[in-house]
């Protein structure tokens, strides 16, 4: 188990920190300046629209896939311009002012999410490349505990350390801390083997989409891609609501158990999940864990019927955010496994926004249901929504496993052996 931490582990885990620290800083930590400056309720709600790259990134996808940065190789070539680009933006930031320069703290907050969705991208291909199949599943655990702890510096500890060093060094701060990404980027190792770009842009836009749709029950592998995690989806996005109205909890105390445990939760999950899966492979590890995220959810609707109870809500918050994490990090490791490495930054970006569908569209009908049938019957639908993704992966066991035992690459290659 010990050679399963290594180098390619180690730089995806910065990354994964550097990937999540820009989140924030553009969102939550700048509305919490932006609030305390005293900028009126309207136009802080328009801030929230400089997130919008984060939804779009796979439109420009297809550039980091045609071009190469002439440094560090094929995919840290890009996160590295990407990092040193955040970096004289958050600076920007920092000497910016909500009262005196509203409008180019916007702007700079606009181009901050659009980098940082680009450098999202080039980070998301370097995973899915560098990684060998087995460690896969650790690392989507560890770039995901390595995004959420980012969150946690550029969120909490920001606004905390906001009190004692004022905004604007505290923004400066966040820019020397992703210099971190930087150093993993130099010292990270290049994939083994690397596909030769597209050649045009025609290629680099259309390539991805008749590689993919070429293959063998393609429609069947975008099902499954949306509906494994959609039961999951069901159950979370009202969660908070549920814990307060429903069971009748206070705010402080979903947020201490929710918000605080369900996170360290969720990474002990994802990691432990990781772990498991170079000993389940990919196939079981999806099903296992995806039969845990569905039981888990019946969990809340013992806590509906029980009502307010809490040694049962922190049982059914453990094990929620347990078994999510697990199977988040299993998820992850199956969509890795479909990019094929030419086009990696490209289909990575489209399949995962593929499968944040369900948890874009499941929040309106979530509430028409409680509405309708009450939070015990909605938690037992959740359970049933659940599994058509579990039946459909069984159905394409062989497919999934096939998929596992084999690295997707166009016909030409280069090996940094060669």
């Amino acid at each position: 188990m010990n050679k399963i931490f290594n180098g390619r582990i180690a730089a995806v885990l910065v990354l994964g920190f550097s990937s999540g620290l820009p989140l924030a800083l553009s969102g939550g930590t700048l509305q919490a300046w932006l609030t305390v400056e005293g900028v009126d309720i309207r136009t802080i709600g328009l801030f929230s629209l400089v997130g919008l790259p984060y939804t779009l990134k796979f439109l420009w996808a297809p550039l980091m896939d045609r071009f190469v940065i002439p440094i560090f190789g094929r995919r840290r070539g890009w996160i590295v311009l990407c990092q040193m680009v955040l970096i004289g933006i958050i600076l920007g930031m920092s000497v910016s002012s909500p009262k005196n320069a509203l409008w180019l703290l916007a702007i700079l907050a606009f181009f901050l999410t659009f980098v940082s969705a680009s450098q999202d991208i080039a980070i998301d291909a370097y995973r899915a490349e560098v990684l060998k199949n087995r460690e896969r599943g650790l690392g989507a655990a560890v770039s995901v505990t390595g995004y959420r702890v980012a969150m946690l510096v550029s969120g909490a500890l920001a606004l905390i350390l906001s009190e004692f060093l004022g905004w604007g060094a505290t923004y400066m701060l966040m820019a020397l801390i992703l210099t971190l990404g930087v150093l993993a980027v130099w010292l990270g190792p290049e994939p083994e083997y690397s596909a030769v770009p597209p050649a045009s842009m025609k290629e680099a836009v259309a390539g991805p989409f008749a590689e993919f749709f070429s293959r063998s029950g393609v429609w069947s592998l975008l099902a499954l891609i949306i509906l494994y995690k959609l039961g999951d989806a069901f159950a979370g996005s009202l969660t908070t609501t549920f814990l307060i109205r429903g069971v009748n909890f206070s705010v402080g105390e979903v947020g201490a158990i929710n918000k605080g445990m369900g996170l360290a939760a969720t990474i002990i999950g994802a990691i432990y999940g990781g772990l498991l899966m170079a000993r389940l492979r990919l196939f079981n590890s999806l099903l296992i864990f995806g039969i845990f995220q569905a039981v888990s959810n019946l969990s809340f609707m013992v806590l509906a019927l029980v009502g307010k109870n809490y040694p049962l809500m922190i049982f059914t918050i453990a094990f929620e955010n347990l078994s999510g994490g697990m199977g988040t990090a299993a998820f992850v490791a199956f969509l890795m496994a479909l990019c094929n490495q030419r086009y990696t930054a490209t289909q990575f970006a489209l399949l995962s926004a593929l499968a944040s569908l369900g948890r874009v569209f499941v929040g309106p009908l979530s509430g028409v249901l409680v509405d309708e049938m009450g939070w015990t019957v909605f938690f037992f639908s959740t359970f049933l929504f659940a599994l058509p993704g579990l039946i459909l992966l069984w159905v394409m066991k062989h497919v999934v496993m096939a998929i596992e035992n084999e690295t997707v690459v166009s016909p030409i290659v280069t090996s940094d052996k060669a």
